[in-house]
């Protein structure tokens, strides 16, 4: 078990550490996912009923995993998927995330239920920002996060589509989770053996959620679950006339994430969408549901040509970045691969979290016989 920084080598080693650190009911919320949590142990599963085929004697010595996806060149096929109340995992929450994504070239979403505001995130970095809009039932705070977001400079504007309800996430439930963090008698047992976390939570700048605190009262002070906010805050009449009129109202690249079928994927093009993002919310949504590396070959045989792919979900290894690249992906994200590593230790974490990322790609590259991502294809695969 990792018990330093300098022990953690893969995701897991960063999720050993993160447990240690953080109180019960607030790693069980990065941790947990939707009823039985099938899906999201399938995200990763996925990639292992599917094998590489590599080539030798390729001269690899030098090799070029920079990607060009939303109109923006990553130095990496990786990217920081947008996820919520950071600032509850590390006191630095988006900041640090935003400068170690910044340090490795790569792109950093932030999520509509970010815990640092858009205008410091957009003063913070240079590389690459996606902002993750949800689509509220208040459409003056639709409008003035769509502001924010231009005003801030952000590149890349991406709707989420798979929360039109909250999922069943019942650990959430188990543990009484909620944000900000509801003081029960079994949470406060909690942040007393944690102290350093809770030191940091209480002491610091307040708790809240950047965009939203001016317009609901569930941005600042009350406690809400997230399956709760989704359900009563989420406008569930939204469809694809809205997702085209928000596009409408973006200057530049649009994304939908949470797509997973052929059908959906034809009518993100339809719209005019930049890209999707292949996901089912790291299986904190629909249980029972595919996942995105199981659907990413079907959805590039039928769009791929007309749409940018991106996987999101389930990422552990290099070896799945390569192995959702050669079935039709442009780029891959994800959320905990990097959010263990921020509640493990902050900035420095989410930079060595990355960085074995990108080491990993790296030699997974070389070993796969290819010098640059673009020559990664289908015929490297074969499925059990």
């Amino acid at each position: 078990m990792a018990h330093r920084l300098n022990q953690c080598h893969n995701v897991d080693d960063f999720r050993q550490l993160a447990k240690r650190r953080l109180p019960g009911p607030i790693f069980h919320y990065i941790d947990g996912a939707a009823d039985d949590e099938v899906t999201y142990r399938r995200n990763t599963h996925a990639f292992e009923v599917c094998d590489l085929v590599p080539n030798v004697l390729a001269g690899v010595e030098t090799v070029d995993m920079s990607v060009t996806v939303l109109g923006q060149r990553l130095d990496m096929p990786l990217f920081c998927s947008p996820t919520a109340l950071q600032r509850l995992f590390h006191h630095d929450g988006e900041r640090a995330v935003a400068r170690a994504a910044e340090k490795h070239g790569t792109l950093f979403g932030v999520s509509s239920l970010g815990t640092v505001s858009l205008a410091e995130i957009g003063a913070l970095i240079s590389t690459p920002k996606m902002f993750q809009f949800y689509f509220h039932k208040d459409r003056g705070l639709n409008q003035t996060m769509l502001e924010r977001a231009k005003a801030a400079k952000f590149d890349v504007l991406t709707l989420t589509v798979d929360t039109i309800t909250g999922g069943n996430r019942e650990r959430d439930l188990r543990t009484g989770f909620t944000s900000p963090p509801r003081l029960t008698p079994a949470s406060l047992l909690s942040f007393a053996l944690h102290p350093a976390w809770a030191l940091n939570y209480f002491l610091r700048d307040p708790f809240e959620l950047a965009e939203l605190k001016d317009h609901v009262r569930e941005g600042s002070n009350v406690s809400v679950s997230v399956g709760e906010y989704f359900s009563t805050m989420l406008d569930q009449s939204m469809d694809w006339s809205d997702a085209e009129a928000l596009r409408s109202r973006w200057d530049g690249p649009f994304c939908l994430k949470g797509i997973m079928s052929v059908a959906d994927a034809r009518k993100a093009v339809d719209i005019g969408a930049s890209a999707i993002m292949i996901s089912n919310h790291g299986g904190r949504q629909l249980d029972g549901g595919r996942s995105p590396f199981d659907q990413i070959s079907e959805i590039a045989d039928a769009v791929g040509d007309d749409i940018e792919i991106i996987l999101d979900g389930g990422v552990r290894r290099g070896t799945h970045v390569l192995k959702a690249i050669a079935a039709g992906a442009k780029a891959c994200s994800g959320g905990r691969m990097y959010l263990y590593a921020l509640a493990a230790a902050g900035q420095p974490g989410v930079e060595r979290a990355l960085g074995n990322m990108r080491t990993e790609i790296e030699r997974d590259m070389k070993l796969l016989g290819v010098s640059s991502i673009q020559n990664i294809n289908r015929d490297m695969l074969r499925y059990r």
